[in-house]
C-alpha cells in the first residue's frame, strides 16, 4: 500500500481556539442547526433489551435543564461534579451540563466500591454527584464522610437524601446561555486506573478533546464516513470510554451505541448487527474472547464494521490475523494514557499496521523513546515512552493533561524537561514503529535476560487452550527470577490432563520465541486481576509470588544440586474486578479527505 504516513505528520498543524467548550462541539453546535437538531446522538439499550433514541435536540434540552439545575445548586467555574452512572443517556446528559456551566467532570466508574468512591469524591472535594441505582447504595454508605458533597441526585430510586432527577429536570427551563470557557481550563478530573500504584487525579482541559481527535480520525479509519456508527464497550467513566469513543463521536455528529450489563460475546455480535455498528474500540481482552467463542462471526451475524480500534494490552498476531480473516477488517492498536491520550498508534488506510506493533506517533505528537539519561534510544534498543509538551513546530499539544490534582510534586516526577514520561517501555524499529516492551515495573530479569510479559502471552494467546494469560516473575535464588504464567484455560481445555497442557504450552512457546521466554512454571486460574479498564494487574500477581516466596523463605533449604523447574499445577479462583468490556470548535487544521 501507499505508505502516506510522512507527509500526513508532517504537514500537520493544530488549531486549538482560546474559547472551547466540549458541551459546545459535542451538542449545542448541533442542536443549533434545524437540519443537524434531527441528528441521532445516541442508541441506547439496557439490560433487558429496552431501547431510546435520542436526538441532538432532544440531548440539547435535557442538558440545559440539567445545567440550571447545577445553578441553582451553587455550581460554577471549576466546581468537580461526580458522575457515577454507566452508558445511559443521562450519562451524556451529566457530561454535558457540567461543561456547558463551566464545572468539572469527575468521572466515576459504577464498579467502583465505597472505599474507591470516598477516597476520590473526598480528595477532589466534590460538591454533587449523580448516580443511578446501581451504584446508589455504595455511594450513599459514604456521603456523610465527604463533608463538601452537598447534594446527590438520584436516577431511578427513591431516598430521603436524593434529588430525584426528573423532578429536578421538570421544574427546569429548557433554556441556558453557556458559560464561555477557555480551551485551557479544566474540564475532567479523571482518575489514573491504579494498574502501577495509588491513582492520581490527572486534570484535563477543555482542549484534550482536540488533541485526541487526530487519533481518533486515523485509527478509526478516517471517520466520519456518512453512515457511520460507534459503539464500544469502554465505560465512558474511563479515557477509553470517553476520548476514545463518546466525545469524539459526537463531536463529529454521529450516533453512539450505549449499553449497560456486564460483557458478552453474544451480545456484543447482536449490537453490531442490530445498529450497523461501522465502527468501534475494543479492548484485547474482549476480543479474544470473541475470537475463542465465535470463531468465524460473519456466518452467524450480517456485520457492518469497517474499522476496529484496540488499546490497553498488545492485541498479538493471532488476534490480529483473526479480525483480518474473520471480520474483514484489519485493526489499528493505538497507545495513550489517562495524561495524554490517543499519542501513537496505526491507520491501515494511510500506513501499513503491522501486527503487534503499537504504530506510529500520530500527526500533532512528538513521541520519543528514551533511556534513563534522557536521551532517544537506538532502533531496536529499549526505552521508555515519552510525549513532549510541544508538537514538532514548537507549538504546544492540546492532549496534555494540566497537572495532578493538588500534588505538585508527582506532576514534576512525571516530566524530564518537557518530556512526559509514560513508564512504558517500547523499542522504536527503523520505521518509526513503535513496539511495546511492558511496565516499566513489569519488565523483569532471569538468569541476566530482560523479558517484557507482552510478548510471552501473545504466544500463549495463540495456543487453543488459553483464553488468556498473564506473565509475572517469580522470586528464584539462582536465576533471580523465573518466568511464570497465569493462565485462563478455555472451555473445551478446562478438563484435561494439565499437566499435558503445561507440556504443550511450554513447547508452543520454546518453539516460537527465546530460549530463556518460556514459562518454568504455568498456575491455572479461572480469571485473572484487572482493572476496571480491561487491563491485567500483572503487580497482583507479581506480589502474590513475592509473598509466596517470604513465606517459604524459612522452610530447610535443599543440598546443593540443580534448581527444580518442575511446573506446578493448581487452579485457583482470583480476585479481581468485573470487565465492562465511547473553525470555531477547533480541530485539526488539516483533515484529511474521506
Amino acid at each position: 500500500m501507499n505508505d502516506q504516513y510522512q507527509a500526513l505528520y508532517q504537514s500537520f498543524r493544530w488549531l486549538v481556539p482560546t474559547q472551547f467548550n466540549i458541551a459546545d462541539a459535542c451538542c449545542h453546535r448541533w442542536a443549533s442547526s434545524s437540519p443537524d437538531a434531527r441528528r441521532i446522538a445516541i442508541y441506547y439499550e439496557d439490560e433487558s433489551g429496552n431501547r431510546e433514541v435520542w436526538t441532538y435536540a432532544r440531548l440539547a434540552e435535557a442538558v440545559n435543564q440539567l445545567a440550571n439545575g447545577l445553578v441553582k445548586m451553587g455550581v460554577g467555574r471549576g466546581d468537580r461534579v461526580g458522575v457515577v452512572l454507566g452508558q445511559r443517556p443521562e450519562t451524556v446528559v451529566a457530561h454535558m451540563a457540567i461543561y456547558t456551566v463551566g464545572g468539572v467532570v469527575l468521572p466515576l466508574s459504577t464498579l467502583f466500591g465505597p472505599e474507591a468512591l470516598e477516597t476520590r469524591l473526598r480528595d477532589s472535594e466534590t460538591r454533587v454527584a449523580i448516580v443511578d441505582h446501581a451504584s446508589s447504595a455504595n455511594l450513599l454508605a459514604v456521603s456523610d464522610n465527604c463533608p463538601n458533597l452537598q447534594q446527590i441526585i438520584g436516577i431511578g430510586f427513591a431516598d430521603e437524601r436524593v434529588l430525584p432527577w426528573r423532578s429536578l429536570l421538570a421544574r427546569q427551563p429548557s433554556e441556558f446561555k453557556a458559560i464561555p470557557t477557555r480551551s485551557s481550563d479544566p474540564a475532567i478530573l479523571l482518575y489514573t486506573s491504579g494498574t502501577t500504584g495509588a491513582p492520581k487525579g490527572a486534570l484535563l482541559p477543555h482542549s484534550v478533546l482536540i488533541g485526541n481527535l487526530p487519533g481518533f480520525v486515523a485509527s478509526q479509519d478516517w471517520f466520519p464516513k456518512p453512515a457511520d456508527v460507534f459503539w464500544s464497550p469502554a465505560d465512558w467513566a474511563w479515557t477509553g470510554g470517553m476520548m476514545d469513543a463518546l466525545l469524539p463521536t459526537l463531536y463529529f455528529g454521529h450516533p453512539i451505541v450505549g449499553t449497560r450489563g456486564r460483557f458478552s460475546v453474544e451480545r456484543a455480535f447482536e449490537l453490531l448487527e442490530r445498529y450497523q455498528v461501522t465502527n468501534t474500540f475494543l479492548f484485547p481482552t474482549a476480543l479474544k474472547m470473541m475470537m475463542k467463542a465465535v470463531p468465524e462471526p460473519r456466518n452467524r451475524y450480517q456485520l457492518a464494521l469497517r474499522s476496529i480500534m484496540s488499546a490497553g494490552e498488545s492485541v498479538g498476531e493471532t488476534v490480529f490475523e483473526w479480525c483480518q480473516s474473520a471480520l474483514g477488517v484489519t485493526p489499528n492498536e493505538m497507545f495513550g494514557q489517562t495524561e495524554m491520550n490517543y499519542v501513537v498508534g496505526n491507520s491501515q488506510k494511510r500506513w501499513p499496521a503491522r501486527p503487534g506493533s503499537m504504530g506510529r506517533p500520530y500527526p500533532g505528537h512528538q513521541v520519543a523513546v528514551l533511556n534513563d539519561d534522557g536521551q532517544p534510544v537506538a532502533a531496536g534498543e529499549t526505552g521508555e515512552i515519552a510525549v513532549n509538551r510541544l508538537d514538532i513546530h514548537g507549538y504546544p499539544d492540546p492532549v496534555m493533561f494540566l497537572g495532578y490534582w493538588r500534588n505538585e510534586a508527582a506532576t514534576q516526577a512525571k516530566f524530564k524537561g518537557d518530556w512526559c514520561l509514560t513508564g512504558d517501555l517500547a523499542t522504536l524499529d527503523a520505521d518509526g514503529y513503535l513496539w511495546y516492551a511492558g511496565r516499566a515495573d513489569d519488565v523483569f530479569k532471569s538468569s541476566g535476560y530482560r523479558i517484557g510479559p507482552g510478548e510471552i502471552e501473545s504466544c500463549l494467546i495463540g495456543h487453543p487452550a488459553v483464553a488468556n494469560a498473564a506473565v509475572v516473575p517469580k522470586p528464584d535464588a539462582e536465576r533471580g527470577a523465573l518466568v511464570k504464567a497465569y493462565v485462563v484455560l478455555t472451555p473445551e481445555f478446562a478438563h484435561r490432563d494439565r499437566a499435558d497442557v503445561i507440556e504443550n504450552l511450554q513447547e508452543h512457546v520454546r518453539e516460537r520465541l527465546a530460549p530463556y521466554e518460556y514459562p518454568k512454571e504455568i498456575e491455572f486460574v479461572d480469571e485473572l486481576p484487572m482493572t476496571t479498564t480491561g487491563k491485567i494487574q500483572r503487580r497482583v500477581l507479581r506480589l502474590r509470588e513475592e509473598e509466596r516466596a517470604r513465606a517459604a523463605a524459612p522452610a530447610p533449604v535443599a543440598a546443593a544440586g540443580p534448581v527444580a523447574t518442575a511446573p506446578v499445577a493448581t487452579t485457583t479462583a482470583t480476585t479481581t474486578a468485573t470487565v465492562t468490556v465511547d473553525t470555531a470548535h477547533g480541530g485539526p487544521e488539516k483533515q484529511p479527505e474521506t
